[in-house]
């Protein structure tokens, strides 16, 4: 499988294994990777069986204003714009997602929120026997979930999933049990 990266991470398919299928004819991405995944089999003059585009990055619903602004801030104060990225991808779980991080560059940045999805170019793979799958997240804090689902939904096998985010990830609630120890008699 070929699988390709999310913005400013690297190594972070760890966390989707759950949705891949293991062939050497099924193409991944995350997010940014998403975008690049999709091309990839667009272009691909091989056989490619399935893409799996993880909580795609979709953007073109937003105003021109939006990517201007996002650009302004990566500009601005690109640690501080990453960290904030990664806190919104990991919610709403409390996953450390540091481990991943390997910072984004500011074309990477526009290439992503300026990314448009077109129709004919999906329909194009799936005109060739290609199966489309897309994840999304209910709770997603860096794109407009339902906006996405709405798109992909007609085109695609889409799965809207509730309680997770953008990393398809639902916070975990950890149980500690109290110890119960005996009460020393004497």
């Amino acid at each position: 499988m070929k699988y390709f990266n999310g913005f400013s991470l690297q190594g972070e398919e760890t966390l989707f294994a759950p949705y891949f299928i293991e062939s050497d004819y099924c193409v991944a991405g995350f997010s940014y990777g998403a975008q690049q995944a999709f091309e990839y089999a667009y272009h691909a003059n091989k056989r490619i069986d399935r893409v799996i585009l993880l909580s795609p990055a979709f953007f073109q619903t937003e105003k021109p204003s939006f990517v201007r602004t996002q650009l302004r801030y990566f500009d601005a104060g690109q640690e501080a714009y990453i960290k904030q990225f990664l806190a919104n991808a990991a919610y709403p779980s409390s996953m450390d997602l540091s481990e991943y991080l390997k910072v984004g560059t500011k074309d990477e940045l526009e290439a992503l929120l300026s990314y448009t999805w077109d129709e004919k170019k999906i329909q194009e793979v799936l005109d060739r026997g290609t199966t489309i799958e897309v994840f999304l997240g209910e709770k997603d804090k860096i794109i407009d979930a339902q906006q996405a689902f709405e798109f992909f939904k007609p085109l695609t096998t889409t799965y809207f999933m509730k309680g997770v985010g953008h990393i398809l990830q639902a916070e975990m609630v950890v149980s500690i049990s109290q110890k119960h120890y005996p009460k020393n008699i004497h």
